[in-house]
């Protein structure tokens, strides 16, 4: 049997110009990172050490130099077999440069180097559900919404804004009552319900839209714009490529609390009308029920359960992908008092006790407040 040739040490590898490498998050008890073919739209998980290598792979360094860099790291040079599974892994998957474009698996592509996401497919179309694309580039038309509004993004604008929303949200926490009878009395008046509820519908597009602006800011790139239905439910999407892999933590967590904020914004001209404009108490009513609605609308957006975007925001912050189903592995383990829940590093165990306990708190405090809400409204005259 002819033994494999020697993998060439001058070999210089440089990865695709559409390749992202994204930064470290926790996947269970392991550190992971995420690759991803934009060209493809393939994208898959490596461990710490597999990284260390791809991220170097920028052509300025043989193989030779980045075993040394791996050896001085991780004390321990890699054999050719490590160079050949590495290095097919990587070409079987179009991401080296003069390779060509692949997909799936590739030789010896092993346990930390499994699939993340794969290319989305087009929903199957029925009659009462499916979606339906609005604009041909996507991509373009966010382009030069954020050209139009991108301004708005700049901290001399974003503070005042964030600042009002507060202002608006606590006004509002201290006239409860008023909200909650204003609410009954709009859902007892089907022409102003009707109204309400094609201002909220619109609210929601322009939701779907601040996600696809701000991730254009950061450098995101938006797919697709459409209509998803769920008869009798129709609501707008926006479809942001690449999110995990934009600028920075920061800008993931920007552009997953878009959608609220808008939802949020969208209210305030409402909000000054029903503050400080003289009107009947038909429209009082209906300002007061639109605002109470949409404050719900927004901030039901922002719990932490998937796939709403307070999930995004959660996983961000605690730097994890796959929270919910990691913080759950983990304190099954944990309560069993299963030696392997202390495989967990330090990190992974506090961020997966912290969403563990807190998301059931979030919903506890929900439901309270949802039986308070149904008892006022039963009871109110």
């Amino acid at each position: 049997m002819t033994a494999p040739a020697a993998v060439p040490r001058r070999y210089r590898p440089e990865l695709r110009s559409g390749v992202l490498v994204g930064g470290a998050l926790l996947h269970g008890p392991a550190t992971v990172h995420l690759i991803k073919n934009t060209e493809s739209g393939l994208s898959f998980k490596v461990g710490e050490k597999e990284h260390f290598l791809i991220s170097r792979m920028d052509g300025s360094r043989s193989l030779e130099e980045l075993g040394a860099e791996y050896a001085a790291r991780y004390g321990r040079r890699l054999a050719d077999a490590n160079w050949r599974q590495l290095l097919g892994m990587l070409g079987a998957r179009g991401l080296l440069a003069g390779a060509p474009a692949g997909s799936g698996g590739g030789p010896g592509a092993g346990p930390d180097a499994s699939p993340a996401a794969g290319p989305r497919t087009r929903p199957e179309r029925k009659l009462l559900s499916g979606s339906i694309r609005l604009v041909a580039d996507a991509d373009a038309t966010t382009g030069r919404l954020h050209r139009a509004v991108g301004f708005l993004l700049r901290p001399l604008w974003t503070v005042p804004l964030l600042c009002l929303i507060v202002a608006m949200e606590a006004v509002l926490a201290t006239r409860p009552g008023e909200l909650v009878l204003g609410t009954k009395a709009l859902f007892l008046n089907p022409v102003l319900l009707t109204a309400a509820g094609t201002l909220l519908w619109l609210s929601t597009a322009l939701h779907e839209l601040a996600h696809g602006v701000v991730a254009r800011h950061y450098g995101g790139r938006v797919s697709e714009i459409g209509l998803r239905w769920r008869l009798p439910v129709v609501i707008m999407y926006c479809t942001v490529d690449d999110y995990l892999h934009l600028g920075d933590r920061a800008a993931r967590i920007a552009t997953a609390a878009a959608g609220a904020v808008m939802n949020l914004l969208f209210l305030l001209p409402f909000w000054a009308v029903w503050t400080l404009a003289p009107v009947d108490d038909a429209t009082g009513d209906a300002l007061a029920g639109l605002l109470f609605l949409g404050s719900v609308q927004a901030l039901a957006m922002l719990i932490p359960l998937p796939p709403l975007d307070g999930y995004k925001i959660a996983s961000q912050l605690l730097g994890a992908t796959g929270l919910a189903a990691s913080s759950k592995e983990y304190l099954g383990l944990a309560v069993r008092r299963d030696p392997a829940a202390a495989a967990y590093p330090r990190r992974a165990r506090a961020a997966y006790l912290l969403y563990g306990l807190g998301a059931p708190l979030v919903l506890a405090a929900l439901a309270a407040a949802l039986a308070v809400l149904v008892h006022f409204l039963l009871t109110a005259p």
